[in-house]
């Protein structure tokens, strides 16, 4: 075995776990997932059957994962957040053949306690703020928060918040790297 897995932690059969993958106390890996290399899975994590997550995610206490999510590379989940897979839940009505996708792009952030609806994109490198609802798709590099969610600025890949000038560029403070504001959406400048 490649990975690390606490001895409270369950996995069901036909899971697919990356080289230095770690799972914490009380966490549950239902069916067929497939997990990248070096994730680190907090303790009472449950990730639904068919879950999909890239290498580097971490996911923090308390989170659920549904079926019909996929993460890429470097996704951040903060503690107890959670995502949704069904629009209209009933007890008595059984949905499973209409559960809808949800995709995190590579290197978001969610913060602790935020909702995802299901149905909905996460840009890459998009910054979910604490306690967010998330009921339309995130672009690349947005900063949401709120409940709904709202568009408040635009991060940098480092996690600052960006300032951009009159001629529509920005300056991460940390990584020196720029970014271009431009017709509504952010690119970073090679």
């Amino acid at each position: 075995m490649s990975y690390f897995a606490h001895p409270t932690a369950v996995i069901d059969d036909g899971c697919e776990i990356g080289e230095g993958t770690k799972i914490w106390h009380f966490s549950h890996i239902m069916p067929n997932c497939k997990i990248g290399n070096g994730c680190n899975i907090g303790q009472n994590v449950v990730i639904s059957p068919e879950v999909v997550l890239g290498n580097n995610v971490k996911i923090q206490n308390n989170v659920s994962l549904y079926t019909g999510v996929t993460c890429d590379d470097d996704v951040f989940l903060g503690p107890s957040c959670v995502f949704t897979n069904v629009i209209n839940p009933r007890s008595a009505v059984n949905r499973r053949n209409q559960y809808a996708k949800t995709h995190v792009g590579k290197g978001a952030s969610i913060g602790a306690n935020a909702t995802i609806v299901c149905g909905h994109d996460i840009g890459i490198f998009a910054f979910i703020g604490a306690g967010a609802v998330i009921t339309k798709d995130v672009p690349p590099y947005a900063l949401v928060v709120g409940n709904p969610a709202r568009q408040t600025g635009w991060m940098s890949e480092y996690g600052h918040k960006l300032k951009f000038d009159a001629e529509g560029k920005a300056t991460c403070p940390e990584s020196n790297e720029n970014y271009l504001l431009q017709n509504g959406s952010v690119i970073k400048l090679s």
